[in-house]
């Protein structure tokens, strides 16, 4: 065991994946994998990871995956691979394409579960000495759930040359993991010591299995270490609870700031205009639509899309807005529960105007490549990178949009419609421009909270009546007309809905929601940030 270790450092250590490393030993290796023999394939595996070569790790992978064939024509093994829809062929050693693939002339290369054991335990040594600090750590994470006495010594070998602090934490974790199995004491409380608070999965799982064995009676030192590790099993839950608490204040915020960006272009018109707008959710579905309709304009430009959607989702939300305030809106002025019926039509018009276009199908808009994945802080918490921008985003409107209301004059003229109307127009203000103004505004903002649930949901004719009611929870409670109020009451409702779905489950938890409002809105009923002037006095 030991000269195979020994032999294992001498072959990576000083020349990990080098271009001169035993090319003939791959070639040899790739060879013998076209072979029957499963003795002779496991020989091959070795032989491949004992080469040095840089391709090893991706052949040795792609043989895990079920990748590599051979070729009933000249016995070559051939890497298989998928561009465009296409199978396509190439040489696992170098990289070079060999053409389209005919599977019918082709034969995977067959492996046993002792194989898949043995190319796990090589592929993570070999990464052990891979250029990136991330794949390091990776690997000697993969190797926690399987500790032995060869892998442990490789572990040290490696800790000796490691120079990242990260990767060197984990190798210590490692270690210290194989030193719970120790014959001493002392070793046992000195590796539970070390991995006290640590947030690994697997230490969590070992220190249990360590809590559950009941020590004999009467043996001090056993009792000393099931202290120990009840001690440390204790520390690792109350850090996971609050990287779990992280966890749901993020996840809630998400949603809060979701729920901002539908919620402020509705108390933007409901404070100016106190016209209850009944299809703002279709503007925040028509924001959904336009995302999704670039997408398929520019189908080799999916990174691109998503930012060339945001102007197109605005102007066709705002425009649609302008015309439903033009047509419909202007002639009920004073009248709320008129215009509440009108917009409500307007609502089912569009949905059916949609269903009529796009079908009634629910469309995935597909998520960027640098909106996928997660923020990987530690084992115990991840943010989603979506999420993170979605976060960003509606910070970054709902800035621009305060900016604009406090320091243009659009903004100052919309600000002394809403605190008083005919004084404004007494001054000169354009009552009907600004009106149209503020639909189109305001809806041009709920198009901007479509392509951000266009990233979280699929979208479909449906998707603005998933949000109405929670648009106009936001506005009520924060206080009508008020942004701030607005980006109160959305985050703390968000947090709020996070916080309580998993006592109660997504739909009480709403539920409880809209009655602690309704009890709120009992002793408050102007809401948070109550809306000042003789207009709102009034």
């Amino acid at each position: 065991m030991g000269l195979r270790v020994a032999l294992w450092a001498l072959l990576l250590a000083p020349l990990p994946f080098s271009a001169s490393a035993d090319e003939g030993g791959l070639a040899a290796g790739l060879e013998a994998l076209a072979s029957k023999s499963f003795k002779r394939k496991t020989a091959a595996i070795q032989q491949i990871a004992g080469s040095g070569a840089e391709a090893a790790p991706k052949i040795l992978q792609a043989l895990l995956d079920g990748r590599l064939y051979r070729r009933k024509s000249d016995a070559q093994i051939v890497l298989l691979h998928q561009r465009a829809g296409e199978n396509v062929l190439s040489d696992p050693a170098t990289g070079a394409e060999l053409g389209a693939a005919d599977k019918s002339r082709l034969k995977k290369v067959i492996i046993n579960n002792k194989m898949r054991g043995i190319l796990r335990s090589e592929i993570a040594r070999l990464s052990l000495y891979a250029p990136a600090a991330a794949d390091r750590r990776r690997a000697v994470k993969s190797l926690l759930g399987s500790l032995s006495p060869d892998t442990v010594a490789l572990l040290r070998q490696v800790l000796v040359q490691e120079r990242d602090a990260g990767v060197q934490d984990t190798i210590h974790v490692a270690l210290a993991l194989a030193d719970l199995e120790a014959s001493d004491a002392e070793s046992q409380l000195a590796a539970i010591r070390a991995l006290s608070g640590s947030l690994h999965s697997e230490v969590r799982i070992r220190l249990a299995e360590l809590v559950d064995r009941d020590p004999a009676t009467g043996d001090e030192t056993q009792a000393a270490i099931h202290a120990a590790a009840v001690d440390a099993l204790r520390a690792i839950d109350q850090k996971r609870r609050w990287f779990g608490f992280v966890e749901t204040v993020f996840f809630g915020l998400s949603l809060g700031f979701v729920l901002v960006l539908a919620a402020t272009g509705l108390a933007i018109t409901f404070g100016v205009m106190g016209v209850i707008n009944m299809a703002h959710g279709e503007l925040i579905m028509l924001g959904a639509y336009s995302t999704w309709l670039v997408q398929q304009w520019l189908p080799d430009q999916l990174e691109l899309s998503l930012l060339a959607a945001v102007p197109v989702a605005f102007c066709v939300s705002a425009l649609a807005g302008v015309a439903i305030e033009r047509g419909v809106v202007r002639f009920l002025y004073g009248r709320p529960l008129e215009t509440l019926l009108a917009t409500f039509g307007v609502s089912l018009v569009l949905q059916q105007a949609v269903r009529t276009l796009f079908s009634p199908l629910n469309r995935a808009v597909a998520t960027p490549e640098w909106m996928s994945g997660q923020w990987v802080i530690n084992d115990a918490l991840a943010l989603t990178y979506n999420r993170l921008y979605i976060i960003v985003f509606a910070a970054g409107v709902f800035a621009v949009l305060v900016a604009i209301l406090q320091y243009t004059p659009l903004g100052l003229q919309i600000r002394a419609v809403a605190q008083n109307r005919d004084m404004a127009r007494s001054m000169g203000v354009r009552g009907g421009f600004v009106d149209a103004a503020t639909f189109g505004l305001g809806s041009g903002v709920a198009g901007l909270a479509g392509v951000a649930l266009s990233q979280l949901t699929n979208v479909g004719p449906n998707l603005g009546q998933a949000h109405i009611v929670d648009s106009f929870m936001v506005v009520v409670f924060g206080g009508v007309g008020n942004l701030w109020g607005t980006l109160v009451a959305g985050l703390s409702l968000g947090v709020a809905n996070k916080f309580l779905e998993p006592f109660a489950g997504a739909v009480l938890a709403k539920i409880l929601v809209l009655v602690c409002i309704i009890l709120f809105i009992q002793r408050r009923p102007r809401g948070l940030f109550p809306q000042q002037g003789r207009a709102a006095e009034g």
